[in-house]
């Protein structure tokens, strides 16, 4: 017992000390960063200064974050309305079926997201699948190229982060008691209703988490801009590489990942307050503990 206690203790330790290193100090780097100046040959002077997070506030990037929201909210949406079906049917099949279902869902991550991109160049491009597919079927008269477009940064946003919403949504669908779902058709509920009132409801954490997991990387990722939409698709995640690889403005680039860190925050508080709602609403709930008088 006082093995696996210490074994338990060194795990948890392990895990805190990697956090503590690898996380927290760059991210309080970065924190610090964000108020000094940028130096003419040094990345930064040891000079506070609230110019950068003023800086954030010029037209140029508020289109630019604007622009970066749009496309990272489409994506979030449209890889819910995706994964949400297929979600539900992976956590309905038969477990003969399941695994090969969720083989599809994770086999994308057997490959570099980098590398996936670049192929899906041979999709988008002028002579590419999708222009002779359409040739083929005479739909368009002559080819036309997808790429350097909204669409082609769109389709790759969608296409990287579709499992990072399926799953969730899987582990969500999975625990809902199907005996809410009997209950609400013996009482005259049909399909749709029990959807709204107790399927939706329930599951609402797991979509959160992954509108998270989908939204947030959509809002940092720079490659797939870059990639598929050129130089003319500047994006957040775009931005802020450009800041410290291109610019040298770590202040800058400072200020703009600390906008992230801040929606990652504001986001994570919207998941707590959804989780606790759902388990309120959950009548197959254990009962919740007290302590000292209050609910715990």
């Amino acid at each position: 017992m006082q093995g696996n206690k210490r074994f338990r203790n060194f795990n948890i330790g392990t895990v805190w000390l990697w956090l503590g290193l690898f996380a927290l100090l760059p991210q309080l780097a970065l924190f610090l960063v964000s108020f000094l100046d940028r130096g003419e040959i040094d990345f930064f002077i040891p000079s506070f200064t609230l110019g950068n997070f003023k800086r954030l506030f010029d037209p140029a990037f508020v289109n630019i974050f604007l622009d970066s929201l749009y496309l990272a909210s489409v994506s979030t949406i449209v890889c819910l309305l995706v994964g949400y079906p297929f979600a539900y049917l992976l956590a309905r099949t038969s477990k003969r079926l399941r695994p090969w279902l969720l083989l599809l869902v994770v086999i994308p991550f057997w490959t570099n997201s980098l590398i996936r991109t670049y192929a899906l160049i041979i999709i988008l491009k002028t002579h590419g699948l999708i222009n002779q597919l359409l040739l083929w079927l005479g739909i368009v008269d002559g080819p036309f190229s997808l790429m350097y477009t909204d669409i082609a940064v769109f389709l790759g946003l969608t296409y990287t982060l579709l499992p990072f919403m399926i799953l969730p949504l899987y582990a969500s669908i999975e625990k809902l008691d199907t005996r809410l779902l009997d209950a609400a058709k013996d009482l005259g509920a049909g399909t749709l209703r029990s959807f709204w009132h107790i399927t939706l409801p329930l599951t609402s954490p797991g979509i959160v988490a992954g509108c998270i997991l989908v939204f947030l990387p959509a809002l940092g990722i720079f490659y797939v801009p870059e990639i598929l939409g050129g130089a003319t698709n500047m994006l957040l995640g775009t931005f802020i590489k450009n800041q410290f690889l291109v610019a040298r403005d770590w202040p800058l680039g400072a200020a703009s990942s600390i906008l992230l860190t801040l929606i990652l925050v504001l986001m994570a508080l919207v998941y707590r307050m959804v989780n606790r709602k759902a388990a309120a609403a959950d009548p197959l709930a254990p009962p919740r503990r007290r302590r000292r008088g209050r609910v715990a």
